[in-house]
């Protein structure tokens, strides 16, 4: 410091004092003239709020992870401006549910072996604490793909099965199959997550004794088993060649099982007057959780519909706030608590499509299903995260003007559209890759709003694949309740469980057992 104020001219050293004596810079050349700005007192505002935060260092009797499958940064973004631009509100400065939650941190989201993870190592790492490889689930990195063996020896310890061991009560669902990948990572230890029946598995597999995943979900050996489980997948817990309930003897609607097991005459037998197994909306709304403990909901053959086509389906289907909210009444019985997986799948496959309508909708559910939640807990007790797995090539780009239509072409401020250099239009959302890039891109055709914002239209795309692919960036991850203030920074996936075991005590508690 001394060498740097002896380089200094004497005038300027003069000039410094003078400056510091009679203070030349008056203090109204600086006034704050944007007080009353609607944009300045709303930031201020939360300034307020936020000096105001206390941490909540309870221990969190109950924990609630919430995953929206796919739901990267831009989603949520483009999730927001959707929704509120479906209510007639402003868009961009809508806030959803979790979007409120005081604790934000960015999630790492890669898997053991590859730089952009899928739904099973993911979910992995949020269940159990440690990643895992692609199309693994319930076992540690070092196990092999398609390894029967290694399915049965080198199984980690899921959240819901140490909090069954302590007597607390466990749920998941979904909008996906029940056996995908992310509800299936609460109570499955399987060496493909492809292997969702035994009709899927390897010879080798089944001769070698391993067990498929809904077989795993119903026979589940820590506590009594979850006590809540609801999405999709019927066919895959009926016999092959059983006709479905709701679709006949329809083509692809049938049971899957070569095994010849009925997987929901195998819960209700294990639970006998107080489980229940369900398929449609009817039995679902007649369902009365206090004298229901354990109960199997299973609403197609396959994946649940999308929010969109759901008031269409022939059987009803209950929506994911509805399943949540009698999830909560059925746990919240055991005064020991409960963890609970709530996730919103559909949003991935939406994306997968490159169907952009349909991707925001199933996240504009989800956003229903939180605030729903909400209202059923109280936050002294109860810890919430929510989440993605993994993003998608979703973008939004372009210079649309405020409360353009986020799902129409980008039109400026000037209210002209925006032109690409080919003469064409072209939609705020767009994804990197999948099933809506051209070919022949020079022939990109001239789009409109019209069009683009009708719930089939299939955003358009850089690379042509047959499915769009996930993204690799990080996530948020949006926390409200005890030590939800543990969220913060960037963080790897993995620490998602640390912050929900160390927040519940689970583990703890398992060791003084």
């Amino acid at each position: 410091m001394k060498t740097k104020w002896k380089r200094l001219a004497r005038p300027a050293l003069l000039a410094l004092a003078g400056v510091a004596a009679t203070g030349i810079a008056r203090a109204d050349d600086a006034r704050l003239v944007q007080g009353d700005d609607p944009y300045y007192k709303q930031a201020d505002s939360a300034l307020t709020e936020i000096l105001k935060r206390q941490k909540n260092t309870n221990r969190a009797r109950n924990v609630i992870l919430i995953v929206g499958d796919g739901m990267g940064f831009s989603t949520v973004t483009a999730t927001r401006i959707f929704e509120g631009q479906q209510r007639g509100v402003d868009g961009e400065s809508n806030v959803l549910a979790w979007e409120g939650f005081p604790y934000l941190a960015a999630s790492k989201t890669y898997s053991a072996d590859a730089q952009i993870t899928d739904s099973a190592p993911s979910a992995v790492a949020m269940t159990t604490g440690v990643k895992t490889i692609n199309d693994l689930m319930g076992l540690n990195h070092t196990a092999k793909l398609g390894s029967c063996e290694d399915q049965k020896t080198k199984q980690v310890t899921t959240l819901w099965e140490m909090a069954e061991t302590l007597g607390m009560s466990t749920g998941a669902i979904t909008t996906a199959r029940l056996t995908h990948a992310t509800p299936g990572a609460t109570y499955a230890h399987i060496a493909d997550r492809d292997w969702e029946s035994d009709a899927e598995m390897t010879p080798e597999a089944v001769a070698g004794g391993c067990v498929d995943i809904a077989r795993q979900l119903v026979e589940m050996k820590y506590g009594d088993g979850l006590e809540v489980a609801m999405g999709g997948g019927r066919a895959y817990f009926m016999p092959a060649g059983a006709s479905d309930a709701e679709y006949g003897d329809a083509d692809k609607k049938k049971g899957r099982r070569k095994d010849g097991k009925d997987l929901t005459k195998a819960w209700t037998d294990r639970y006998g007057d107080k489980g229940a197994y369900v398929w449609n909306k009817e039995q679902f709304s007649a369902i009365d959780p206090g004298k229901t403990d354990h109960l199997l909901g299973l609403f197609e053959p396959s994946h649940m519909q999308y929010e969109h086509d759901r008031p269409g389906d022939k059987a009803g289907e209950p929506s994911l706030a509805e399943m949540a909210e009698k999830s909560i009444d059925i746990l919240s019985k055991n005064p020991e608590g409960y963890v609970l997986l709530v996730e919103g799948g559909r949003i991935d496959h939406a994306s997968h499509e490159s169907n952009a309508y349909r991707t925001l909708s199933d996240g504009a559910a989800m956003n229903e299903a939180v605030k729903a939640i909400l209202r059923k807990v109280n936050l002294d007790e109860t810890l919430i995260v929510v989440t993605g797995d993994h993003s998608h090539t979703l973008t939004i780009s372009g210079y649309a003007k405020r409360g353009n239509p986020i799902l129409g072409i980008s039109v400026g401020v000037d209210d002209e559209p925006i032109y690409g250099k080919d003469g064409k239009t072209y939609t705020t959302i767009g994804f990197a890759n999948g099933p809506g890039a051209s070919e022949k891109p020079a022939e990109r055709p001239m789009l409109t709003s019209e069009e683009t914002t009708k719930p089939d239209f299939v955003q358009h795309s850089l690379v042509p694949l047959g499915s769009e692919t996930h993204g690799g960036e990080d996530l948020g991850i949006y926390a409200i309740g005890p030590w939800a203030h543990l969220f913060q920074g960037t963080v790897e996936e993995n620490y998602t469980f640390h912050v929900m075991n160390y927040a519940s005590k689970i583990g703890e508690r398992l060791q003084k057992k």
